[in-house]
């Protein structure tokens, strides 16, 4: 059985690490190269840049804090934000990232995820998924642009959608869960699972250390991200894995 992953999540804002709740109000945390090297130090098994600024301010993601980072940590790095096509794709490979997360530019143009799936693998395309339940209803809407444009998309049908055209991966956040701290939305992640076979990485609520245990017991996910948590030292990545093996979770 493949070992479950803890993934730190390096929000980045005018190539600074930023973390905010339900998607705004955005603290400054630090240097990304500094903090990746820590989470590396502490064992983290990946780590996922997000810029979250890129794809409202139309600008081309961090190259130079991609190439920064990989030149001093060895763990593999998902890349995401304004990542808008191929070239955006292969620069961002070229600078060190291992995969690419497609989330706007893929609801807008899906067959973006075949073409990079074509051209660099399944295994390099990620797609994130932002998940909003429509208020009273069961009905999980896709967001885009950071969480600030609502689709006429359903979640469950468009990770269908996203394995079907070549996504290698899908990183799902419930934007509901999103810094509340309140733990993962396991439903969430159990309906996904149901209908895709591809590894599926939860996002969003990580509060405290049985939260991590119950997303790994309780929903077929292959990792949990989680960055407040981590950024401002409430949980270590050694005392989440410590967790982990006690309940029977196998962490590398």
């Amino acid at each position: 059985m493949l070992a479950k992953r803890i993934i730190p999540c390096l929000d980045i804002d005018n190539n600074r690490v930023k973390k905010g709740i339900n998607f705004v109000n955005l603290a400054d945390v630090g240097d990304p190269a500094t903090i990746a090297a820590e989470y590396e130090r502490q064992g983290a098994d990946e780590l996922v840049f997000l810029d979250i600024t890129a794809t409202n301010q139309k600008r081309a993601t961090m190259i130079d804090v991609v190439e920064n980072v990989s030149r001093q940590v060895f763990m593999p790095l998902t890349v995401g934000g304004g990542v808008k096509d191929l070239i955006d794709m292969q620069k961002l490979l070229k600078a060190g990232a291992d995969k690419i997360a497609l989330n706007s530019a893929a609801v807008a143009n899906p067959q973006l995820i075949q073409a990079g799936a074509k051209k660099f693998g399944n295994q390099c395309i990620v797609v994130a998924i932002d998940v909003k339940k429509d208020p009273g209803t069961a009905h999980r809407r896709v967001y885009t642009h950071g969480g600030k444009q609502a689709t006429e998309m359903d979640a469950i049908e468009w990770a269908k959608q996203a394995v079907a055209l070549g996504a290698g991966e899908l990183l799902v956040t419930s934007m509901d869960k999103d810094g509340t701290k309140t733990g993962f939305d396991v439903e969430l992640y159990r309906e996904i699972a149901a209908v895709v076979d591809v590894p599926l990485i939860a996002s969003g609520g990580a509060g405290k250390i049985a939260d991590f245990t119950k997303i790994f017991t309780e929903a077929p996910v292959d990792g949990a991200l989680a960055a407040s948590v981590f950024h401002f030292g409430e949980l270590t990545i050694p005392q989440v894995k410590q967790a982990l093996t006690a309940a029977g979770v196998n962490v590398r």
